[in-house]
């Protein structure tokens, strides 16, 4: 089943059948260890309209209301050995092959709700970085038991040069305004994703593909629980949150986003996030 946040209120999917939960507060809803069954009995007692389709083309947000997102990094070989690629000049590579064999992942904060970019909105690039990059991510939600209850797809926006300078630049490589777009809703399966659930990243420029590539979640090096559970040990959420899971897509060295592009995040099951640079 899948959730949507828009303008209009709060939609739910279910076997193609799309129904209005009328008067529920997001934060609310999706704090339930127990989601998938109360979306099921709603499905079960609502009646279904097209017309709260339409609403999904006009009036989509992101699916979040006070949670707030993190972020999982170098879990993945590929982003392993991009990060160290841009950091080998400063002398912080060994830093990324560390942190990937280490037991504790690299977890870090990426934005607050109010820097989270809406599915179709822009998010941007920083003025003062030369080398951005989108990094298509699978995005847990959780409760704040720190039950996995819901997915979907992630964009985290990166600053490669500024990374690249000194890892303890990360801060301002990755989160500012508009570095992070969710989307477009919030996916509630009855089990687990697949580990065979493909991840894949377009990036059009003047309606011309200019990077293309694809992935498999099972590459990941790390566990979804492994994750989340460094993630609660010292953290709490009262409404639950997201945290992205690292990615495995990194676009050639010389590539670098420009404004006008436009960034097409699709996830099996999930759906396509799609964004513009700013």
């Amino acid at each position: 089943m899948k959730l949507y946040k828009t303008r209009l209120g709060i939609v739910l999917e279910a076997n193609n059948q799309f129904y209005f939960l009328s008067d529920l507060d997001w934060d609310t809803l999706v704090n339930q260890d127990n989601l998938y069954e109360t979306l099921l009995s709603y499905s079960q007692t609502l009646t279904a309209s097209e017309e709260y389709k339409l609403w999904l083309t006009t009036d989509l947000l992101a699916p979040l209301g006070r949670q707030e997102v993190w972020a999982a990094g170098v879990t993945y070989l590929r982003s392993r050995d991009a990060r160290m690629e841009e950091s080998q000049d400063a002398g912080g590579g060994s830093f990324y092959d560390r942190v990937y064999d280490a037991e504790r992942p690299e977890i870090f904060f990426k934005a607050t709700p109010e820097r989270v970019v809406n599915p179709m909105g822009q998010v941007r690039i920083r003025k003062d970085s030369q080398w951005n990059v989108p990094e298509p991510e699978l995005t847990l939600f959780m409760t704040s038991s720190g039950k996995i209850v819901g997915y979907t797809c992630g964009n985290d926006m990166s600053s490669r040069d500024i990374e690249g300078e000194n890892p303890l630049y990360l801060p301002q490589a990755k989160s500012y305004d508009g570095s992070a777009a969710i989307g477009p809703c919030l996916y509630v399966p009855s089990a687990p994703m697949n580990p065979s659930t493909n991840i894949r990243l377009t990036i059009h420029r003047n309606q011309t593909p200019a990077f293309d590539q694809q992935i498999a979640i099972s590459q990941m090096k790390r566990q979804h629980t492994e994750l989340v559970s460094f993630l609660f040990r010292e953290c709490s959420f009262a409404y639950g949150c997201y945290l992205m899971t690292g990615t495995g897509i990194v676009p050639p060295d010389d590539f670098t986003l420009q404004s006008g592009d436009e960034v097409h995040i699709q996830i099996d099951g999930i759906g396509t996030l799609i964004n513009t640079v700013a």
